[in-house]
């Protein structure tokens, strides 16, 4: 009876938490989608002490860089990209199963003055960040930089790379692309050959910035699509990012995930093998031409003496001597007594009773 009793308890309980999952995935999910966020338990510090920042919101299993950093302000970013933040006392930090982190940040002067952000960004992935202003204390503050005459130029659409490594960049020639954007004027006056800083970095450091000038007008409410060239080191590899800046601010960043040059490391491969053999093959022919040859003169001589001692044994020059000389006859036989030629060769002239081959009669005296 009892176990009729419990048949129907868990199947109702089951039916609870199917009931219940769905929603709780979804409030998951809606969090997961949301924006990161960071806090801190701290607005002020001075140089030298130490602030707890947490945060909530990121991808899971993500790495997350840490940072200080000056002439900024949560609404615009970053302005000055890295370069502008206390790289050297930053920290980085790996998010939980469910996107949330706490780390211990050291306060550091930033080379820019204030105002002043926490800025935390993922290191490697989907390109996400988030600030929260922070001040340091006892250092300087001052106003943003103001926007370039001239007019205001946004990034309308999301830049690409273009373009594709060949052969060369397989054998470690400089990676190249184009980066391709498209940008409006949102001010009231033209912008005229806008110049743009492109810069490129590897990992956490702090991006190498090129200028280069687009040449052309763009008028207010006109946009414009603009083609910059992007060049790495010869034989960089690995995950880079290409960040574009124009009036001090970073309008666009896009990641750039180049392959290892494994045409140098098979040329490598190749000259190990090769030139320990090509050596090997040199030093043999030089020892066999210093080596001297009276040994193999002594040895000459020594079996050709031993082959005159032995008998049935003829030195090679004897035997190709007698190779090439026509037999001869035995001594106890002559051209005129050889058996084998007795029946070829005709009478004889003398008539000497003697001689062997004279028939005889009878009745001769």
């Amino acid at each position: 009876m009892s176990g009729r009793v419990r048949i129907p308890v868990w199947a109702a309980l089951v039916a609870v938490l199917a009931l219940l999952l769905p929603p709780m995935a979804a409030m998951g999910a809606a969090a997961a989608d949301g924006p990161p966020v960071v806090r801190l338990s701290k607005s002020q510090a001075g140089t030298g002490g130490s602030i707890t920042v947490t945060g909530s919101g990121w991808r899971a299993r993500t790495l997350l860089m840490i940072l200080i950093c000056g002439q900024s302000v949560p609404s615009s970013g970053v302005t000055g990209g890295t370069n502008s933040c206390a790289n050297s006392d930053g920290r980085a930090v790996t998010t939980d199963a469910e996107g949330r982190f706490s780390r211990k940040l050291p306060v550091a002067e930033p080379p820019v003055p204030c105002p002043c952000v926490v800025h935390v960004a993922t290191v490697t992935g989907a390109k996400a960040e988030a600030d929260a202003i922070f001040q340091v204390a006892g250092h300087a503050v001052e106003p943003l930089p103001a926007e370039p005459t001239g007019g205001r130029l946004s990034v309308l659409t999301d830049t690409r790379l273009d373009g594709s490594g060949g052969l060369l960049t397989w054998f470690g020639a400089p990676p190249s692309r184009t980066l391709v954007f498209t940008v409006g004027n949102v001010g009231t006056s033209p912008v005229r050959n806008p110049v743009f800083q492109v810069g490129t970095s590897h990992g956490v450091f702090a991006p190498q910035w090129e200028e280069q000038q687009w040449r052309g007008t763009i008028r207010p409410g006109k946009k414009a699509r603009i083609e910059l060239p992007v060049e790495l080191a010869a034989g960089a590899h690995g995950d880079y990012t290409v960040s574009l800046k124009y009036g001090g601010k970073v309008m666009a960043e896009q990641p750039w995930g180049v392959g290892r040059p494994w045409g140098v490391t098979l040329f490598w491969v190749l000259v190990c093998l090769v030139v320990p053999a090509a050596l090997f093959r040199v030093g043999m022919a030089v020892v066999d031409r210093v080596r001297p040859r009276r040994t193999a003169r002594r040895r000459g001589l020594r079996l050709s003496e031993l082959a005159l001692r032995i008998p049935g044994l003829k030195p090679r020059e004897e035997a190709r001597h007698a190779l090439s000389s026509p037999p001869s006859t035995l001594p106890w036989f002559t051209p005129d007594n050889d058996p084998g030629t007795a029946g070829r060769l005709s009478a004889p002239h003398d008539d000497s009773p003697t001689s062997p081959t004279t028939p005889t009669t009878k009745g001769s005296t």
